[in-house]
């Protein structure tokens, strides 16, 4: 029955149409026009996360001893990270569709390695022992804030170049395998993040950004495909007057709330993370680390899997259900962290001990239901920012979208702080997490009858 069913949303007729991105997906890793661009990014993802959880669990459980302070810090931390996007996503589109795309990896990717040096100086410091509060956490701070600003800049290339390299039934079956590949180093980059002490990440995070620029050099010219006009160097007008010719279009409107939308309810999970870990499962930051990799693995799962449900066809059919299937999830998250029995006082369980809790099988099953849900929801919604407009228009679309998103994140963050001052405990946050699914799935529908 079940073959039967694929059979007819897939037909035979139509067997080159509907399964050729799938195939072409694979194929594509042997191609200079996206194997180069593929390892940068996936570098650059694992480089963010190795940095930002190396630097977070080392705050969390060897900095702070509370749980108000140990979320104000993970918030402070993502919030750095973010607002680049929302200050200069407009400048970034701007240089995506006005100049060559390869060339402006080739510098960003050169100024992640002098970053990722006073990251790794701050690491250092922090593991010696030597003015941490003083120093090491500001320059590991700042060293985030200046990802971030690396972020905003290659993010809407990473997403733009693809129409331009790959032939239109590719670009959803490359988006998906981005995407993929993407979590699958936040993945690598988490879990290693939580096995290695800081001394060994200083190290990591300054080689692998230098593997990444010589990949970077290796992606193929990719022109501007309309005249080069004058740069706005204003952010605050520049992101106005693009997020307004962007929205405008009700479809892409859609398209950027829903993805808000999910990126709010990200933010509030990634910030919850690790102090839930350390003081409600009272588990030590190896756990942590397996949470956010449990996380990428279903967002890598969805994302495959959307793309074989869809049949290679950018839709938002799925959206509302998928979203609602996450919102489940994290309900069902919620339930179990709540009845949760933690070690005795003073004590932390080891990933071994963790993994032997009764109750580690629902905890861990309904977190990969949220995030493989989430990557389902999420990857056909980018394919389509990216196959609605113009080709020489996606760069400034993705930014446009990267200012809304960092918007919604920033608030999603400060809701979560805003709660925490409150007194709500971070086991009861995640009811919200849960109830934000359902605009979602509203708006999500919304989009799929305005568009399909």
């Amino acid at each position: 029955m079940q073959r039967l069913r694929l059979d007819r949303a897939c037909s035979p007729d139509n067997y080159e149409k509907t399964f050729r991105p799938m195939q072409a997906s694979i194929r594509l890793l042997s191609r200079r026009r996206f194997l180069p661009l593929f390892v940068t990014q996936l570098l650059g993802a694992f480089n963010d996360n190795l940095f930002k959880n190396a630097m977070i669990l080392f705050a969390v459980y060897a900095v702070y001893q509370d749980e108000q302070k140990e979320t104000w810090f993970s918030a402070i931390a993502t919030g750095l990270f973010i607002l680049p996007f929302f200050l200069l996503s407009a400048l970034s589109g701007q240089l995506a569709d006005q100049r060559d795309k390869a060339m402006i990896i080739r510098i960003v990717k050169l100024a992640e390695i002098f970053i990722m040096l006073v990251g790794a100086a701050g690491l250092a410091l922090a593991w010696m022992g030597f003015a941490v509060h003083l120093l090491a956490i500001p320059l590991m701070l700042a060293a985030l804030f200046a990802m971030g600003v690396h972020s905003t800049f290659f993010g809407p290339i990473k997403y733009a170049i693809l129409p331009q390299h790959l032939h239109d039934d590719e670009v959803l079956g490359g988006t998906g395998l981005v995407e993929a590949g993407t979590y699958i180093a936040i993945l690598a980059g988490t879990i290693l993040a939580g096995l290695i002490s800081v001394q060994v990440a200083a190290v990591g995070v300054v080689l692998t950004a230098m593997i990444g620029y010589f990949a970077g050099r290796q992606v193929p010219p990719a022109p501007p495909l309309a005249e080069p006009a004058k740069l706005d160097f204003h952010f605050i007008r520049a992101s106005i007057r693009l997020v307004r010719g962007t929205m405008h279009v009700r479809r892409l409107y859609l398209a950027i709330v829903v993805i808000s939308f999910f990126w709010s309810i990200g933010s509030i999970l990634f910030i919850q993370f690790p102090p839930l870990v350390k003081n409600v499962l009272t588990a030590d930051k190896s756990v942590a680390s397996l949470f956010l990799a449990i996380f990428s693995i279903g967002i890598a799962i969805g994302s495959i899997a959307i793309n074989r449900l869809l049949c290679g066809k950018v839709s938002a059919k799925y959206a509302p259900a998928c979203v609602i299937g996450m919102g489940i999830c994290v309900f069902l998250f919620h339930m179990v962290c709540r009845d949760w029995q933690g070690a005795p006082d003073g004590h932390f369980l080891s990933l071994r001990q963790f993994l032997n809790h009764p109750d580690a099988i629902p905890l861990t099953g309904s977190l990969l239901g949220v995030a493989t849900f989430g990557g389902m929801f999420v990857v056909p919604l980018y394919a389509f920012l990216t196959t609605t407009v113009d080709k020489s228009e996606a760069a400034r679309t993705i930014a446009a979208n990267n200012i809304v998103n960092s918007g919604a994140m920033v608030v999603g963050s400060l809701c979560a702080l805003a709660l925490t001052a409150a007194g709500m405990a971070v086991v009861d946050q995640l009811i919200l997490v849960s109830v934000l699914s359902l605009p979602s799935a509203w708006l999500a529908w919304k989009l799929h009858r305005a568009c399909d």
